[in-house]
């Protein structure tokens, strides 16, 4: 686990390095952790450890269990198709949005965020990958004006972001990661709003369906068939 840096906030900073350790597997589901040790770890005093174990909380990530430390939680399949299919109503809407009133300048930021998704799964980073992926999104749906909405989808990620280790790098090469958001970028920079919706969905919904596929295929005897007809129920309909 890296130690944090002076003059950052440490809470901020703690918040961000726990979180990069249950993506990355060194904190495991199930298992529970004590704030001192993790405090040491990181080497930082326990206050901003506790806070940022608290915030981890709030996003249902862990939960503080008294007298036994932290448990890191493991999110299950069911929860798994739910969030996917609340991101693929949202998000469609919000880049549909986006495209409507992207800038040059935003035009760039978008291609210096997917070049650092593809330099973190040309470096075998899958953590990095994830978060970079999560910055490139979070952008995009910021320039839909709604705060709320950013934040919402945020939480939603930060959810799912240990599971979507099993989608990268091995099931997805840096050639179908750069693909995965071409159509995306080419929409936005045509300000299609109808383009985008189209490409976003299409992201989010191929992304869930190999995250449902990885997870079934490392749990003997579990087929991925009936949570991807799930997944269908609510993402099937058009206005």
């Amino acid at each position: 686990m890296q130690q944090v840096t002076p003059g950052v906030s440490l809470t901020a900073q703690a918040t961000d390095m726990l979180r990069a350790a249950i993506t990355s597997g060194e904190m495991t589901p199930g298992e529970h952790y004590s704030a001192i040790g993790l405090a040491e770890r990181l080497g930082v005093s326990r206050t901003p450890v506790r806070e940022a174990l608290q915030l981890l909380e709030k996003e249902g990530i862990v939960r503080i269990e008294k007298n036994r430390g932290v448990r890191v939680l493991q999110i299950s399949l069911d929860e798994i198709v739910q969030i996917f299919q609340i991101r693929i109503l949202l998000e469609p809407q919000a880049a549909a949005r986006a495209a409507e009133v992207v800038t040059k300048d935003d035009l760039e930021h978008f291609r210096v965020l997917h070049g650092r998704i593809l330099d973190a799964a040309a470096g075998d980073d899958g953590p990095g990958t994830l978060q970079a992926d999560k910055e490139f999104h979070l952008f995009l749906m910021g320039l839909a004006g709604n705060p709320r909405l950013t934040a919402l989808d945020g939480e939603l990620r930060n959810l799912v972001l240990a599971q979507g280790l099993v989608t990268i790098p091995s099931i997805r090469s840096s050639q179908d990661l750069a693909d995965d958001r071409r159509g995306i970028l080419e929409a936005l920079e045509r300000q299609d709003p109808q383009a985008a919706w189209a490409a976003v969905r299409e992201h989010v919904t191929r992304t869930a369906r190999l995250l449902i596929t990885g997870v079934c295929a490392k749990t003997p005897g579990l087929s991925a068939d009936a949570y991807l007809a799930k997944l269908d129920q609510l993402t099937k309909f058009r206005g």
